[in-house]
């Protein structure tokens, strides 16, 4: 049985915005020899690791809407500059887009339920919809 997680993607714009960033990074970490996957790092690696490598996915929260998702490929422990174990979750490189969902702010990231997890997609040019539209538009139940 698969869970995925959740995150803000802090300082991110758009989804446009969130790509840009991740080729950058890709980009860098082949160079570096690490392989041509975005990564994200943090401080702890889930405990879950075997179900979110079971067809999981993180959830992007951008503006305060999850609007996009990645699969999670692998997980890797990494050495922070500092000599801190960290945890790289390797992503896979395509970002989909979801159907826009509000979610509220938090600190790091979380396990989302399958069931609660939006829909790939977005109908009606929704995925174009500025993120307080979007916001406002599925509070009323209308996306």
């Amino acid at each position: 049985m698969s869970v995925h997680l959740i995150k803000l993607a802090v300082g991110v714009e758009d989804v446009a915005h969130l790509a840009a960033l991740q080729q950058a990074r890709m980009l860098a970490n082949d160079a570096a020899g690490l392989g041509p996957y975005p990564r994200h790092i943090t401080r702890h690696r889930p405990k879950r690791a075997a179900e979110l490598l079971d067809d999981g996915s993180i959830y992007w929260v951008i503006k305060g809407v999850i609007r996009a998702r990645q699969r999670i490929r692998a997980f890797e422990d990494i050495v922070d500059a500092d000599g801190v174990t960290r945890c790289a979750i390797v992503l896979d490189p395509s970002l989909r887009a979801t159907h826009p969902k509000a979610h509220r702010a938090f600190q790091g990231w979380r396990y989302l339920d399958p069931a609660t997890a939006p829909a790939d997609g977005a109908s009606n040019g929704a995925a174009d919809l500025p993120a307080e539209l979007a916001r406002a538009l599925d509070d009323l139940g209308l996306l």
